[in-house]
This record gives structure tokens, C-alpha cells and sequence, in this order.
């Protein structure tokens, strides 16, 4: 038998962090299906650096067509037309190349960028109840975002910054060389080398700061979202304050990471300086020493100045890139860790659809515990034969929900097996299971969005003749035309705008447009006043007619006509049989009705 989920341990499904390079290995399968278009764009990348690292040289013929001396009648006849059309042929084509590899590899970051994000969000759905129930949303929402914007800024950084940056030293420095004494070479690498190491010293210094930037960052929007869900609660006890507080809290922390993050990034900035002034310093001196003895020109001296100022420009930038890639790969690297998570529940290799051919449910000795420490179920045994309804009573904390979410197979069981048909729902897939199994939750939760389409997520692509069939079902119907929109009314986010009842009657609705074999209803009518709930029980009886049923309820009422009463108290059951069988036991099923009929008794 396979190891329960919830025998691991809380860590053993949180995988840990890679390093830079198997990070970047992650991210170029997605790249790779583009790798035409990858080398389209850096052809036109060495088209613009050869095209940028020949303007100084036409610069310098340029400047030694002109060198005449005064005086000399030529100064009138000599204007090099040709030198300036192709200075100015130069500069377009640098400019022509740069948008014409943008344009060109636009398609590949966008397209690798939506696959991984797809990727996520699909992983993030076949991810167990468990994570869910444990994650932070704001902080969960902040890494993705993250994630998929470092996917542009590293493909942007390499490929438009860092790449062209290295073919234009090496052409620098191959011209500097072969044109000219070695010294220009060697200070040149000499001034790269010490700049290099510099910033990479100086960056991995600061990476620290930054780190705790995102991290108090997230923490400060996972309160603000939680704080902005929980509204009514926060109105309810007067706790505005208390909030603004909290979040006032994290965002001073924020704030004084950010300030030693400013100092060090102004350290990085005047270090760079200092030695970028310091190698074009030294150039210029060998230049000017070259002119002096006639071993060069005033064109060679101007070549030179042109070629430091190219290349030192995007060196300028050089702490911010290495700084912004070590953090885009620290960003990417957290959603593909969300990609790794494993999942708690999971289809086993070859796992066949299921078949419901009856509709008969067996909870064959099932012990289940949502910790290794507390079992919540205890060698639970019972069937639900096809087209009967069996219902589950008992205490708060009996366990009944959790029946309900283990047949939805949200969670494995410990021991035991669950079966329909006679198939284990652990060896058929669980798309299969889920669409043979219709649910009313106990606490419904809408979708930001129309009456009409929360109402057809039951069955996406109804009619809208079938969608109003299961709100008369439901009886919502009379309220939704009640409303100026109808059923195109918001009902805000998770469901807000509406009333306990109407949520639910709306989760209702949807679940009878769904029309599965397996129905369960965990509370389907807590939130509803007598009338309604009488009404909508008597629907809901004609609807699970002729369909297996498991009824969660507290309120004994609604279950009298099932066709079997499961009592369970602390995971086991301790009576079963109906309803006028229970009663005529005076065991607890007939101590809980004698208790709530007391109560409503007194209520009346």
C-alpha cells in the first residue's frame, strides 16, 4: 500500500532552492522550442555591435580627412560627403539591427513566459487541499508575479545586454591590439577586470539586502490582502487601527531594509566611477602621449575616446544587470520551486477512468488522520447502495466533513480503501472521480463574477435555459430576476454581495446543473430559514432519487427520510439504521433528536 500523505513529515514536500545555473537550465527547454528565432536574434545582434564598433573608426577617418593646415585651399574643396552618409548609415543600421532583434525574439520571451506561467497555474491546481489550506495568498501571488516578470528580465539582461556587452569588448580590444601598442589592450582588460570584480564582490554583498526587500515586501502584502478579506471582521471589532498598525509594522521594516539597500547600491555606483575615470584617464594618457610623438593621429586619439565611451556605457550599467540577474534568478528560481512541490494526491502510473456503472460507495475499514499525531476516523466501515441515501450526524468534530472530503479524494486514506463500483478511487484518475461526484459545501464560495456564470461552472457551456432550470431547482430563480441585472448581477468577491442562503442556494443550483451519479451534500441547507430549507430538501430528495447520496447535517430534520443514519461521534460510528429504528433505540441518535426538537420547541 502506498505511503499515506499524511505520514510525511511537514517539510519532506517543500523542495529546496537550486543554484543559478540548474535554475537557468529549468528555463531553457522553454527557450529551446524557439531556438530558430534565438538565433535570428543574436545574427542581428553582431550586425548592431559591428555596425556600433565601426562608427569610431569612421569617426577617425573623419576627423584625419579634415586635419588640413590653415590656409590650404583644399580646406574648401574637401568635405568627405561619403565618410558622413556612411557615419550616418551606421548609426541607423545599429538602431535597425537592436529593433529587428527585439521584434524577432518578442515572440520567444512571451511565449516562453505564458508557457511557464500556465505551467504554474495548472501545478498550482493538482496540488493537494493541504497546501492550499497552508499557503499565504498574498505572499504565493507575489512570487508568481515576480517569477514571470524575471522571465522577460533575463532574456532581456543576456541576450540584449550582457551578450552584446561581450562581443563589443572582445572587437574593442581585438582593434586596440592589432592597431595599436598593447598597452591600450591591457589597460582596457585591466580596468574590465577590475570593474567586473568590483561589482560582483559588491552586488553579492547587497544580494542580502534585496532578499529581505521581497520577503518583507510579500509579508506586507500577504497582511494587506488578508486584511482586506477578512473586511467584515475587521469592522465587526473595531480593529482598523490594529490593522493599519500591522501593515504600518511591515512596512517599516520594509522601509529600513530599503535605506541600507540605497546606501550600498550608492557605495556600488561611486566604486564603479572611480575606476571607469580611472581607465579613461590612462587611455587618454596613451593617446595623447601617441599624437605627441606622431605615433598616432588626432583621429586615432578620437577613435579611442570613442571606443572607451561605447564600451564603459553599458558597463555603467553592469552592477544594476549582474544585480537585477542574480535577483530574477532568485524570483524565477522560487516558481519553479511552486513547479517542484510534490503532489500530496496523484494519479498512479496508468490509472484508468472510472466507471460507474451503479453508483455503489464502500468505505471499507478506513483510519484517516489530517496529522500523523490525531486520527480523525478510526476503522470506518459502511456502503452506500446505488440510487439510496446515507446520511452522517453527530458532534462537531465527529469527522463527518471528512468522509465527504476523502470520497472527493482531496486527501488519501491512511488505511483502508474507498471504493466505488468496486474500483479503488486511489488507482482511477481523479479527473474521472471528481466528474462522477457532485458537492454542496458547507461553506460556499462564489467567483467574482455573474450570477449566471457561478451558476454554470456546474457545467461550463449550458444553456442558459438549463442554467435557470437548476436556479428554480434550487429556488433562487425568483430572486435573481428580483435584481436589476439579473443573472448577469456581480456577486462580488468570494460571493460577498450575496446572502449566506443565496450562496448557497447557488452552490446548490450549480451542483443539480452538474446532474453527476454521486451526489453529497455536506450542510447543502445550514444557511437557509425553514420554509426555504424545507422546500429545497423536498428538491433535493427528487433529485438525489435515483443517485447515491452521503448527507452531512447537523440538523436532524433534514435527514429523517434517508434510507440510512450513520451516528459518528470522535471518528467511529456508534449507531446506524433509520430513522424511526434509532429512535425506537433511545440510544444518542435519539438523544440528539430529543434535544433539538427541545430547541425548537423553545424557539417557537
Amino acid at each position: 500500500m502506498r505511503r499515506a500523505s499524511s505520514d510525511l513529515p511537514p517539510t519532506a514536500n517543500t523542495p529546496r532552492a537550486h543554484s543559478d545555473a540548474a535554475t537557468l537550465r529549468k528555463l531553457l527547454p522553454y527557450l529551446w522550442r524557439y531556438r530558430w528565432r534565438v538565433v535570428f536574434a543574436l545574427a542581428f545582434m553582431v550586425g548592431a555591435k559591428l555596425a556600433n564598433v565601426g562608427v569610431p573608426l569612421l569617426l577617425k577617418e573623419l576627423v584625419d580627412s579634415l586635419t588640413i593646415p590653415p590656409g590650404d585651399v583644399r580646406a574648401v574643396l574637401v568635405v568627405p560627403i561619403g565618410l558622413l552618409i556612411a557615419y550616418g548609415a551606421l548609426r541607423l543600421s545599429t538602431t535597425l539591427f537592436t529593433e529587428l532583434r527585439e521584434l524577432v525574439f518578442a515572440k520567444a520571451t512571451e511565449g516562453a513566459s505564458r508557457s511557464i506561467s500556465l505551467e504554474v497555474f495548472r501545478h498550482l491546481h493538482s496540488l493537494s487541499l493541504r497546501f492550499h489550506l497552508e499557503r499565504q495568498t498574498g505572499g504565493m501571488t507575489r512570487d508568481i508575479e515576480r517569477g514571470t516578470r524575471a522571465v522577460h528580465s533575463l532574456i532581456s539582461f543576456s541576450l540584449y545586454s550582457i551578450v552584446p556587452t561581450f562581443i563589443e569588448v572582445t572587437l574593442v580590444l581585438t582593434l586596440l591590439g592589432v592597431k595599436f601598442d598593447a598597452w591600450f589592450a591591457w589597460i582596457t582588460i585591466a580596468a574590465l577586470a577590475l570593474y567586473i570584480t568590483f561589482t560582483i564582490l559588491v552586488t553579492n554583498w547587497r544580494t542580502q539586502f534585496r532578499k529581505q526587500m521581497n520577503e518583507l515586501d510579500s509579508t506586507a502584502h500577504t497582511k494587506a490582502v488578508d486584511s482586506l478579506l477578512n473586511y467584515e471582521t475587521v469592522k465587526y471589532f473595531n480593529n482598523e487601527d490594529y490593522e493599519a498598525r500591522r501593515y504600518d509594522d511591515s512596512l517599516e521594516r520594509l522601509r529600513r531594509v530599503a535605506l541600507k539597500s540605497q546606501t550600498t547600491l550608492s557605495i556600488l555606483n561611486t566604486g564603479q566611477q572611480l575606476i571607469i575615470a580611472t581607465g579613461l584617464v590612462l587611455m587618454l594618457w596613451r593617446a595623447t602621449a601617441g599624437v605627441t610623438a606622431g605615433t598616432m593621429t588626432l583621429g586615432d586619439l578620437v577613435m579611442v575616446n570613442a571606443f572607451m565611451i561605447q564600451l564603459y556605457i553599458p558597463l555603467n550599467f553592469l552592477g544594476v544587470i549582474y544585480r537585477e540577474l542574480k535577483q530574477n534568478l532568485t524570483d524565477l528560481d522560487k516558481m519553479f520551486t511552486l513547479m517542484e512541490r510534490n503532489r500530496e494526491v496523484d494519479d498512479v502510473p496508468g490509472a484508468k477512468a472510472l466507471e460507474v456503472t451503479q453508483g455503489r460507495v464502500r468505505f471499507e475499514h478506513v483510519t484517516f488522520g489530517y496529522e500523523p499525531a490525531r486520527t480523525i476516523l478510526h476503522d470506518l466501515s459502511f456502503e452506500i447502495p446505488p440510487g439510496k441515501t446515507v446520511a452522517v450526524v453527530g458532534p462537531s468534530g465527529a469527522g463527518k466533513s471528512t468522509l465527504a472530503r476523502l470520497l472527493y479524494r482531496f486527501y488519501d486514506v491512511n488505511a483502508g480503501a474507498i471504493t466505488i463500483d468496486g474500483q479503488d478511487i486511489r488507482q482511477v484518475t481523479q479527473t474521472s472521480l471528481r466528474q462522477a461526484i457532485g458537492i454542496v459545501p458547507q461553506d460556499t464560495v462564489l467567483f467574482n463574477d455573474t450570477v449566471a456564470y457561478n451558476i454554470a461552472y456546474g457545467r461550463t457551456g449550458a444553456s442558459r435555459g438549463e442554467i435557470e432550470a437548476a436556479a428554480k431547482a434550487a429556488r433562487i430563480h425568483d430572486f435573481i430576476m428580483s435584481t436589476p441585472k439579473g443573472y448577469e448581477t456581480m456577486v462580488g468577491e468570494r460571493g460577498l454581495k450575496l446572502s449566506g442562503g443565496e450562496k448557497q442556494r447557488v452552490a446548490i443550483a450549480r451542483t443539480l446543473l452538474k446532474n453527476p451519479p454521486i451526489m453529497i451534500f455536506d450542510e447543502a441547507t445550514s444557511a437557509l430559514d425553514s420554509a426555504n430549507e424545507r422546500a429545497i430538501q423536498a428538491e433535493l430528495q427528487g433529485v438525489a432519487r435515483n443517485k447515491t447520496a452521503l448527507v452531512v447535517a447537523h440538523r436532524l430534520s433534514t435527514v429523517v427520510d434517508a434510507h440510512q443514519i450513520l451516528v459518528m461521534e470522535q471518528g467511529r460510528i456508534v449507531e446506524r439504521g433509520t430513522h424511526a429504528e434509532l429512535l425506537g433505540r433511545n440510544g444518542r441518535y435519539a438523544e440528539m433528536w430529543s434535544l433539538q426538537q427541545s430547541s425548537v420547541d423553545e424557539a417557537a
